[in-house]
């Protein structure tokens, strides 16, 4: 017995740690953990498991169906227009985010003072909800009728009014959906790109300058812009998965009391609908999430690898 109580306390001391270390550790990171795994990790498994089932309006479902959802969702037109449609805005949103993201984080960097002022503005709009900020624009600034600001400007121009959101030829609505999105994240990949410049050693800039090279554009593609390699690719990454995540904006521009529009309709908002809309399918909206997911982690390893990410650079 008394060897018994002994092992016990020598692994309680173990467990606990030096200066019960372990103890405080899991009291902040334990509840955290408890969280992440009940609110993410079960509705995740639990999801992928619904998707071989028939779940129509139910998450307990008892029929097994096996491939037969995936099979349904892959064949649908509607889901291979969601992927179109995902595809054009990543084609819009990833390069304008990125090289509007690069011009203000050069802008602020070059700054000799209030460089904190600036930062802290550009970086304002993140901590605006895409709900509020998708809302602002509806009915603000592309509203439709001639007292909604973009139509005032083209007022100001003699243009006629346009019917930003409803017109398809030509759509006018891609302007109103990258506008927004462009000013929610621009100001969090410049604070990125910020920090990778403020990691450049100035001492290549001065070495640059002793052989000759003339100061803007020629000292960018030398050494500025292949410097930021590493961080270039961690925005690109992050800017494709946010395009794949596209919902808020989308749902709230676009739709009606009638419903969504056929057009502009991303994956998400074609999941929205399939898994919560009048059928409530519910495993074959999971088995959608699968695929999208499945497609998100294809897409990043792809393009890690090709950009080389993580690859020791000489």
């Amino acid at each position: 017995m008394r060897t018994t109580h002994k092992n016990c306390d020598s692994l309680g001391r173990r467990l606990r740690g030096p200066q019960n270390r372990y103890v405080w550790f899991w009291a902040f990171v334990g509840p955290f953990a408890a969280g992440l795994a009940l609110f993410t990790y079960v509705p995740l498994v639990w999801s992928v498991w619904l998707s071989f089932f028939d779940a129509h309006n139910t998450v307990t479902p008892t029929e097994f169906v096996g491939l037969d959802n995936y099979t349904e969702i892959l064949s649908a037109p509607s889901f291979t227009s969601s992927l179109t449609t995902f595809a054009v805005f990543s084609l819009f949103i990833v390069p304008a985010t990125y090289a509007l993201s690069l011009a203000l984080a050069l802008m602020v960097h070059r700054l000799r003072f209030a460089q904190a002022f600036f930062r802290s503005v550009f970086f304002l709009p993140t901590a605006c909800s895409y709900v509020v900020a998708a809302i602002i624009w509806k009915l603000s600034v592309f509203n439709g009728v001639r007292y909604g600001l973009a139509n005032t400007v083209l007022g100001w121009f003699g243009g006629s009014d346009i019917a930003w959101l409803s017109t398809t030829s030509p759509p006018w609505y891609w302007l109103v959906i990258v506008t927004v999105r462009l000013w929610l994240q621009a100001g969090f990949y410049m604070v990125i790109l910020l920090a990778g410049l403020q990691r450049i050693p100035a001492t290549l800039y001065e070495a640059a300058a002793v052989d000759g090279a003339r100061p803007g554009w020629q000292v960018f593609r030398h050494i500025t812009f292949p410097q930021l390699r590493a961080t270039s690719v961690a925005v690109v990454l992050l800017l494709v998965v946010n395009a794949f995540q596209a919902f808020d904006e989308f749902y709230n521009l676009l739709s009606t009391a009638g419903g969504y529009p056929p057009y502009a309709r991303p994956p998400l908002v074609y999941l929205y609908y399939a898994a919560l809309g009048q059928g409530q399918n519910l495993g074959l909206g999971s088995a959608g999430a699968a695929i999208l997911a499945l497609i998100i982690a294809v897409v990043t390893v792809i393009q890690a690898r090709w950009f080389g990410l993580g690859r020791r650079e000489d």
